[in-house]
């Protein structure tokens, strides 16, 4: 794979099954006396979308990709992701769930500096229990699908902002997850490693990942198919609603 991908004749997988997101009418409150942090929210994505919640700080962005993420429980209304009910799972439930069924992407990467590329991806496998020889086979699979098969034995400080964030999307998807989260994915990167990694998420949209980008630049949610905009704890828009 090369940073020249095009994505025009991409076709998306049809949904099929029921949503891998839904949220109905789900409140997040916090602290004492209680801050509401998102209020009554109604939010339904089906498997194959390409998704951007856009909104400023504090609109409630962060809270969604948390509750969308299984790390946070509504306070009130029912979130189910991948089917599952949220609210109603136990800790270790919700943990197998986000191993077997969610990536993550983080703005600030996080990955281990005095660790390989390969273990670094590696290591995303570790609670899924696979066994260390698999855990880094996949790892290889995995960067040579994000394009770096070259810098396997590179550690973090020898490669880019660009080729860092690969890493930690490789990371991500490396148990081949129906769910990929990226949160500001490109918020740490100039504007050609961030237009490479926007191309690479089309990519991994188009071989059949469901994903959601959390971001506050309004630029890059108008290059994905579906925009949900947040603020004040209220959806204001939704290019995908149909009614």
């Amino acid at each position: 794979m090369t940073d020249t991908m095009t994505t025009s004749a991409a076709v998306p997988p049809q949904p099929a099954g029921p949503p891998i997101i839904h949220l109905e009418g789900v409140t997040r409150e916090y602290g004492e006396p209680p801050t509401l942090a998102l209020a009554g929210v109604d939010l339904t994505v089906d498997e194959g979308e390409f998704v951007a919640i856009v909104g400023p700080s504090g609109s409630g962005k962060s809270t969604m990709l948390n509750l969308i993420g299984t790390l946070d429980r509504p306070t009130s209304g029912t979130a189910r992701i991948a089917g599952s009910d949220v609210g109603r799972l136990s800790d270790a439930r919700l943990s197998a769930l986000r191993a077997y069924r969610i990536g993550f992407v983080f703005q600030q990467f996080h990955l281990a500096d005095g660790s390989t590329t390969v273990d670094n991806v590696a290591d995303g496998l570790i609670y899924a229990g696979v066994p260390r020889a698999e855990r880094r086979r996949r790892a290889v699979v995995a960067l040579e699908r994000v394009g770096l098969g070259h810098r396997l034995g590179h550690r973090p400080t020898q490669l880019s902002g660009g080729e860092r964030q690969r890493v930690a999307i490789a990371r991500a998807v490396v148990g081949d997850p129906p769910l990929l989260l990226a949160d500001e994915p490109t918020g740490n990167l100039d504007s050609v490693s961030g237009a490479s990694i926007v191309e690479l998420l089309h990519e991994l949209h188009a071989a059949g990942t469901t994903i959601v980008v959390i971001t506050h630049d309004a630029e890059l949610a108008a290059r994905l198919p579906r925009q949900v905009a947040i603020r004040d704890g209220h959806i204001v828009s939704d290019s995908g609603r149909t009614s």
